[in-house]
């Protein structure tokens, strides 16, 4: 499984629907894994993103489909970023 970081952006829609329910971020949690994404870790955050999250998928493929699913829904925006460990990363280049 390969780990990727996602900042999101919670739009207008995004925040309201938090405010009024904020149990529905778990709620989306789920959504994730039955799309083939594991949550590791997630934040609240403060500053430019609302929430960034670590997960693991199988690969491109499966992340692409879930920030289309995500970021159709207008209820957030996401920007995805593949990490690499850092041993994986020193081998790569050594």
């Amino acid at each position: 499984m390969a780990t990727y970081i996602l900042l999101s952006s919670l739009t207008d829609e995004g925040a309201a629907t938090i405010k009024k329910n904020p149990e529905r971020i778990k709620e989306v949690n789920l959504e994730l894994e039955k799309l083939g994404v594991k949550v590791l870790q997630q934040y609240a955050v403060l500053g430019k993103y609302d929430f960034v999250n670590i997960v693991e998928a199988p690969d491109n493929a499966v992340m692409a489909k879930v920030s289309v699913e995500m970021s159709a829904r207008g209820t957030v925006r996401i920007q995805t970023l593949s990490a690499i460990p850092i041993d994986d990363f020193i081998t790569s280049i050594g």
